[in-house]
């Protein structure tokens, strides 16, 4: 009961801050001036008495004495002080008529009954995405105190795990990758596509075509299960990406896209594309997988579903070339290889914990055999590893459905899990009357007490021991 009163009290706290915002009170306290307390209203007649009962249910302010439509109101009125006499049925008595969306209220809940933000973001250019809360790295996660001790512990762990900066000049026209004498884990891929110019007045000293980027020798650096994340703008890139993908043996598992906002320089787009039909806003990160790598069995090498595929910031400044930050920890916390690779990096986006190669770069400190060796000390060497702490709390992939082990199953004898009999029995379906020996004419596979399916020691097909 303790632990409702405080969230009851919590509510009512964020609602009366919430009416102060929309009053423009500095201290939510002063309230009750404003809203006209049950001990400051006089009755004037009888009808108005009828209305507020007993006096303890405020009427609402005339519409002429703020900018607030009294609708909304009306509606925050009810949730800090409770129904009146007469409930709730007046609330939604006056008819208003809406000529524009100077009725809307940003970021909180509209007198209309739509929240039509792209019609605000016609009539002043503020974007519907400046409106979404709590997008920051800091306060991402203030409401899921377990998100947050758990990006707090990555964090941790990588800064610790991480190698010194290394970054090396090269043009990557002529430079062969081979010569980095590593393979890497991650590659993040920046081309200077000529797109970023028309949209973004980025200037390159070479723009490259996707017949150039797909002929880079991505294969020789790539380690047998690795990633790959390549920028690819919002027009052509995101077909022409994918095929980049196929050509260097990458599947394609997910698409991060960058959701810009304008909260420091409201407007519309100044740079629009002669051939886009909108106003483009955003902008798009392919990622491919390479090997077999699965969330139920590699998690020595992956943490699925640490972040989210969407990244929302500010669009930089006309000219800039940078790419948020943020894409670097969604690399770091999902990916635990420390062997990484960013191609087409500058000075500005030199990072520890990464291999920074680009024609770009003022200078070099890298040395191939000296970054190998930071690899080759222990077989998991080039792993962050995992804490106890960080394998609780990170999400796992969930169990599928209708896989439950029983204490009879239909294959694998005692609970579904394990041998399924004894020990080198060489038996399929130890529920099924003794089953038919594997090693047997009529059997397939080899001897030895292994069963048919991809598991290994008596995993049975489709009951994988270590599925989460």
């Amino acid at each position: 009961m303790g632990d409702r009163l405080k969230e009851m009290k919590a509510r009512s706290v964020k609602r009366k801050q919430l009416l102060a915002q929309v009053y423009g009170i500095e201290n939510p306290d002063n309230l009750k001036t404003v809203l006209r307390a049950r001990d400051e209203i006089k009755p004037q007649n009888k009808k108005e008495k009828s209305s507020i009962g007993d006096g303890h249910y405020p009427p609402p302010l005339a519409a002429s004495s703020s900018s607030v439509p009294v609708q909304f109101v009306k509606q925050v009125q009810r949730s800090l002080l409770g129904p009146g006499p007469e409930g709730f049925k007046d609330d939604f008595e006056t008819e208003e008529v809406y000529t524009d969306s100077s009725a809307f209220l940003k970021g909180l809940q509209s007198a209309n009954p739509h929240n039509d933000y792209c019609q605000h973001f016609v009539d002043t250019g503020e974007r519907p995405q400046n409106f979404i809360r709590d997008v920051g790295l800091a306060n991402r996660f203030e409401e899921y105190p377990k998100l947050r001790e758990l990006i707090r512990l990555k964090d941790e762990l990588i800064a610790q795990t991480n190698t010194r900066p290394m970054y090396l000049q090269a043009d990557l026209e002529e430079f062969d990758l081979r010569q980095l004498n590593c393979k890497f884990d991650v590659i993040l891929v920046e081309p200077p596509l000529e797109e970023y110019q028309r949209t973004q007045g980025a200037v390159f000293d070479k723009y490259w075509d996707w017949d150039e980027i797909e002929s880079l020798d991505i294969p020789s650096v790539a380690a047998q299960r690795s990633f790959i994340w390549i920028w690819c703008g919002n027009a052509e890139g995101l077909e022409r990406g994918r095929l980049c993908l196929k050509r260097w043996g990458f599947r394609r598992c997910e698409d991060i896209c960058w959701i810009k906002t304008n909260l420091k320089n409201p407007g519309h787009n100044k740079n629009l594309e002669p051939n886009a039909i909108f106003q483009r806003t955003k902008e798009h990160c392919l990622m491919g997988i390479r090997g077999t790598v699965k969330r139920s069995t590699d998690g020595d090498f992956i943490h699925a579903n640490v972040d989210i595929d969407l990244i929302i910031e500010e669009q930089p400044e006309y000219g800039t070339k940078d790419k948020p930050v943020e894409i670097f920890h969604i690399i770091e916390h999902f990916c635990l290889g420390r062997r990484r690779l960013h191609l087409f990096g500058r000075d500005s986006t030199i990072r520890p914990g990464w291999l920074t190669v680009g024609p770009e770069l003022t200078s070099s400190n890298f040395d191939a055999e000296v970054y190998a060796s930071l690899f080759e000390a222990k077989p998991d060497d080039y792993l962050t590893g995992c804490s106890d702490e960080i394998e609780r709390l990170r999400p796992k992939s969930p169990t599928p459905k209708n896989k439950q082990p029983t204490q009879q199953t239909e294959r694998g004898g005692r609970g579904g899990r394990g041998r399924g009999g004894q020990a080198g029995s060489n038996m399929r379906g130890g529920s099924r009357g003794g089953g038919m020996p594997r090693g047997s004419a009529a059997g397939r596979g080899a001897p030895g007490g292994r069963f048919r399916g991809p598991g290994r020691g008596g995993i049975f097909r489709g009951m994988r021991g270590d599925m989460r």
